[in-house]
């Protein structure tokens, strides 16, 4: 859904997905939570150390990989439409965005 140049990409900073990029988001969620209860059953059975931190350093590989996929989807969408219609703030928000996920 392309951007109109005198409307904003998100009204109501609501974000309207294609059932396809709803859809891989999800099943990414999926997965990281599948990974996540992974630990927690590692950790029940008193497992080494070093083996759930490479399991934890997996889940965090790939929320990483789900960060950048919503993080693109954004830029081309919604960043882009509001800086071609001369929205400036969303290059604030942007660098507020990227901030967090660079902690």
């Amino acid at each position: 859904m392309s951007p109109i140049h005198d409307e904003p990409c998100c009204p109501d900073r609501k974000k309207i997905r294609s059932e396809e990029e709803r859809r891989e988001l999800m099943n990414r969620l999926k997965r990281i939570e599948g990974q996540v209860r992974g630990l927690q059953r590692m950790l029940d059975e008193d497992t080494y150390c070093p083996e759930i931190l490479t399991q934890a350093s997996a889940v965090q590989a790939a929320l990483n990989g789900f960060c950048r996929t919503l993080l693109e989807s954004h830029l081309r969408s919604c960043v882009a439409g509001d800086i071609r219609a001369g929205r400036d703030e969303s290059i604030d928000e942007l660098m507020e965005i990227l901030k967090k996920l660079m902690k």
